[in-house]
């Protein structure tokens, strides 16, 4: 199985080709592996899952987030075969977007918390239609800025709000939150995998999160990768090119 593109990194070069001048995120003026965003010293590239998915993946993002170095919907488009990725406009729409979601092959389904809808379009869970696949649509972006881009977004207005329900608080330490319900975008994604049947995915997710977590927080602290950690063990089952994987 090869590596699929990712949109966010397809998306982060092509903003960084129309800018005029380089957004500097926080932690960005750091050497940085340009395929992880990762500081050179622990790059992650070699810890990237391979699995098979068959849900897809659309990322709406803002102009700034794409660039953050801490931002883990790139993690989702690493994992997710079908993986997508929209600048956000409050004046333009693009039309691949559109597109995407009229496409028929696709059940696309907003995740966001169903107290903001009428209850009529909130689901807690995934209908399992051969005929359609379940596409993901999550709004890669803060809090305030996720809530302006849903209310403002009339071509989300019909689709059905999956509103998740998770048992445990986030695991993100990467930014500051003043709410620990709030599950980062790459929690988010994994839970969805999981109540669409990609389990294997899921948890590949979880732990390829898990890492590269420990590989950011490590290489900000100034500290060595422990690559015999118990989150570098649960992922590397879905590493195929670790030395320990290679005779498998």
């Amino acid at each position: 199985m090869t590596f699929s593109p990712n949109a966010v990194a397809r998306l982060r070069d092509e903003r960084e080709e129309e800018s005029t001048k380089p957004y500097l995120a926080r932690g960005s003026r750091a050497p940085r592996c340009h395929t992880c965003r990762v500081i050179v010293s622990h790059c992650l590239c070699n810890w990237r899952p391979r699995v098979s998915t068959r849900a897809g993946v659309c990322l709406i993002m803002t102009k700034k987030e794409v660039f953050k170095p801490s931002n883990t919907g790139w993690l989702i488009a690493d994992v997710v075969k079908d993986n997508f990725a929209f600048i956000w406009s409050r004046t333009e729409t693009d039309d691949a977007l559109l597109a995407l979601l009229a496409d028929p092959q696709w059940q696309p389904y907003l995740v966001f918390p169903g107290e903001y809808v009428a209850p009529e379009r909130v689901t807690h869970s995934v209908e399992m239609d051969t005929s359609k696949r379940p596409l993901f649509i999550l709004l890669d972006a803060t809090w305030t800025e996720a809530r302006k881009i849903f209310r403002k977004s009339p071509y989300f207005d019909a689709l059905p709000i999956l509103s998740l329900l998770p048992e445990k608080l986030s695991r993100y330490r990467l930014r500051r939150s003043t709410r620990s319900e709030h599950l980062c975008t790459a929690e988010v994604a994994s839970l969805c995998l999981d109540l669409a049947g990609d389990t294997e995915a899921s948890c590949a997710l979880d732990a390829y999160f898990d890492v590269f977590s420990q590989h950011y927080l490590d290489a900000k602290n100034q500290l060595p990768i422990n690559e015999s950690s118990a989150a570098h063990r649960e992922l590397g089952v879905f590493v195929k090119d670790l030395p320990q994987n290679r005779s498998q």
